[in-house]
């Protein structure tokens, strides 16, 4: 399959934190990986959607150890993350027993994760920044 160099995620999508910024984009040319292979020569495996879950909960894990780092609450991110992988799971749970197709599950996947990140990560990263400017702010000067 050729590979595509082309930035993934959108500017629109960018919350200003590198780390988080490369694994949506790295979540991003998943999907777009997955409806290549689905769209044009024949269904992926099912074992290719579930590393996708697996890294969207690795991803979630990297989003609760950011804010630990920095010292900001996120429990009710958590819960967000969590409510989040269990619909994942239900809706992908429907494509292995035959009630809902691979399509179907690529248009949701894409869908949701463009509003978890204007929804949720954004906000979540506006925290981060004011917390670590604040961090910033508060630090001693350096002798001249």
């Amino acid at each position: 399959m050729e590979t595509n160099t082309a930035v993934m995620l959108p500017e629109a999508l960018s919350i200003g934190l590198p780390e988080i910024d490369a694994q949506h984009e790295s979540i991003f040319r998943c999907i777009e990986s997955l409806k290549a292979i689905c769209y044009g020569s024949g269904p992926a495996s099912l074992e290719e959607f579930e590393n996708l879950l697996e890294y969207l909960k690795y991803h979630f894990a990297s989003e609760e150890r950011l804010a630990g780092e920095v010292g900001v609450d996120f429990l009710d991110h958590a819960t967000v993350h969590r409510k989040n992988l269990l619909a994942l799971r239900r809706a992908f749970s429907e494509v292995q027993g035959g009630m809902r197709d691979l399509h179907s599950f690529l248009r949701y996947i894409e869908y949701w994760f463009e509003r978890h990140i204007t929804d949720e990560d954004k906000p979540f990263a506006a925290t981060i920044h004011a917390r670590q400017a604040t961090a910033r702010d508060n630090s001693p000067a350096a002798c001249s």
